[in-house]
């Protein structure tokens, strides 16, 4: 407020004053107001109002005149009036702007809370829910999981899990992009959701999705489920001008909550998926308590492969490879077998597959070589050529980029004769070997190496590759030679027969020998002697044994 406009309100206030103080009756409420005007004009200290009280007083005494005992009387019941009209203004302001703050401090702490709720909500959201497809997350899918299991009194007595994964996603990331491959999953959620809108359906990361089925009766609607998925994933999808379209596999387990764990599930429905795509993909799976108890089986034996061989568990049995020109022993097939500590004996069919899945074939077959020309290097055969030793070559041995190295440095360090060591690859190994496994053979052969084909016949064959391959020997499948277990009359055995004595024309053509596997009688070997075979191998020769003593050097 301005000197002005403070002179002028005063002067107000003591013209009012100057003419209750002569009017009758004598009006003390007008203090009461002038008190409150005061308060309202923004006059609200002790001090301001002792002044302003002051200078009217001046003014209605000195300026205006006004004398008298009774004007002295009615002039400080009137000033006392005023004072009393501004401290119960002044205190009813101050209530008011109390409650106001009240009320402001209730409205921003409404605010505050509210902000605080949408915040939590939306941290909440962030942290439960795919940021790609804004479908739930693992976090969430657990929760609700979890929740199914242990909730008690709703009826949820079981229920069910397919976990789902795109078959070959990654082929539309590497071939065009990872943004088109993004918005497929968008496309492949946005179907998931409208289709099982009924199921919690959520992306656990990648191409991965996994649906919650609750209170299921039975598996079949877990399996409903599942093919409604494959349905919906099928579909064509329109991405930035691409039709793409995609297929799925599943795996399903439905059990009964008692007793099972999220974790348990999680874990059976990921086995059960890998079943679906080792089948090929494009199908659901239904979890085998049996099978996965036999695949947790072949994890842990293929797991101990590796300290088995730093204890030397495994060891070397040979079968004799023999001549049916005069029955002399050109050779021995090395086969590897483990002498486990908990399961006992083991034939290579229990683990061999597992090592060439898992890549533990490379060391486990790089210990098979150098064990098998280490025995070798000590045989010897009084009167003849020592044996030669056979040994099988997996199919990552043959794409080893330093194979020759390898047999190269086994041969230096056991001092076995290139020419004692036969390497066995299969048919499909050598057909589908690109050009550096067959240089390095060709190398190997240059060497002296015998290289021989094994189980001829049960794959495809081009001949005119065949030709051009560093073959030495042909190893023809035992499921030629046990046809001629039957008659020779019999129509089946005949044409085995004239198969084999086919494949025997051939191998000599290109100046390839010929050894029958699987041969277990004498008429077999007969009947393989009348067509050329040259050697053959089986139990009627020997069964896979220790190499005996007449061997040693």
């Amino acid at each position: 407020m301005t000197q002005a406009q403070l002179e002028a309100l005063l002067q107000r206030f003591t013209d009012r004053l100057a003419e209750v103080l002569v009017a009758e009756p004598f009006d003390l409420r007008v203090g009461h107001q002038v008190g409150a005007e005061l308060v309202e004009s923004h006059i609200a200290s002790a001090e301001g109002l002792g002044r302003t009280i002051e200078v009217v007083q001046l003014r209605l005494l000195r300026d205006l005149g006004l004398v008298g005992e009774d004007v002295e009387d009615r002039l400080a019941r009137l000033l006392a009036t005023v004072a009393t009209g501004y401290a119960r203004a002044l205190r009813g302001r101050t209530l008011d702007e109390q409650e106001s703050i009240r009320r402001a401090a209730m409205v921003a702490r409404a605010q505050a809370e509210r902000a605080l709720r949408d915040s939590e909500a939306r941290f909440r959201h962030q942290a439960t829910h795919d940021p790609l497809t804004n479908l739930p997350n693992r976090t969430l899918f657990t929760e609700r999981l979890a929740a199914a299991i242990d909730a008690p009194g709703r009826g949820a007595d079981r229920v069910g899990v397919c976990f789902l994964d795109l078959d070959r996603f990654k082929v539309v990331n590497d071939s065009l992009g990872h943004q088109v491959g993004d918005r497929l999953l968008v496309s492949v959620a946005d179907r998931l959701r409208r289709a099982l809108d009924e199921h919690l359906v959520a992306r656990l990361g990648g191409d991965e999705f996994v649906i919650l089925v609750e209170r299921t009766a039975c598996t079949d609607d877990v399996v409903k489920v599942a093919e409604a998925a494959l349905a919906a994933v099928s579909e064509p999808a329109l991405v930035d001008g691409h039709e793409l379209t995609v297929s799925a596999s599943i795996g399903i387990v439905e059990r009964p909550v008692a007793g099972t764990t999220p974790v348990d599930l999680m874990r059976a429905a990921d086995a059960t998926l890998h079943w679906a795509k080792a089948a090929g993909g494009a199908r659901w799976s239904l979890y085998d308590a049996d099978r996965n108890r036999r695949e947790l089986a072949r994890y842990a034996l293929s797991a101990a492969i590796p300290a088995a061989l730093e204890r030397g568990e495994f060891y070397l049995d040979y079968q004799p490879l023999t001549s049916l020109c005069d029955g002399t022993v050109l050779g021995a097939e090395a086969l590897v077998r483990w002498r486990h500590p908990a399961l006992g004996e083991l034939r290579p069919d229990s683990f061999i597959g597992l090592a060439e899945e898992t890549g533990l074939i490379v060391p486990l077959g790089g210990w098979v070589l150098a064990e098998a020309c280490r025995e070798a290097a000590t045989w010897s055969e009084p009167g003849g050529a020592a044996p030669f030793v056979s040994v099988n070559l997996a199919v990552r041995q043959v794409h080893r980029p330093d194979l020759v190295h390898l047999v190269r440095a086994v041969l230096d360090r056991t001092g076995l004769p290139p020419e004692r060591l036969q390497l066995e690859v299969t048919e499909s190994t050598m057909m589908s070997a690109v050009e550096e496994p067959v240089r390095a053979l060709r190398v190997l052969a240059d060497l002296g190496v015998r290289i021989a084909i094994d189980d001829f016949g049960t794959g495809y064959c081009n001949l005119a590759y065949l030709r051009d391959l560093p073959v030495t020997e042909l190893k023809v499948a035992g499921d030629f030679v046990a046809g001629l277990r039957a008659p020779a009359d019999d129509p089946a055995s005949r044409t085995d027969e004239r198969i084999l004595a086919s494949l025997v024309s051939l191998a000599h053509a290109l100046d390839l020998t010929v050894t029958a596997e699987g041969v277990e009688t004498a008429g077999q070997a007969d009947r393989l002697r009348a067509i050329g075979c040259d050697a053959a191998q089986g139990w009627h020769f020997g069964r896979p044994a220790p190499p005996p003593p007449s061997w040693s050097t």
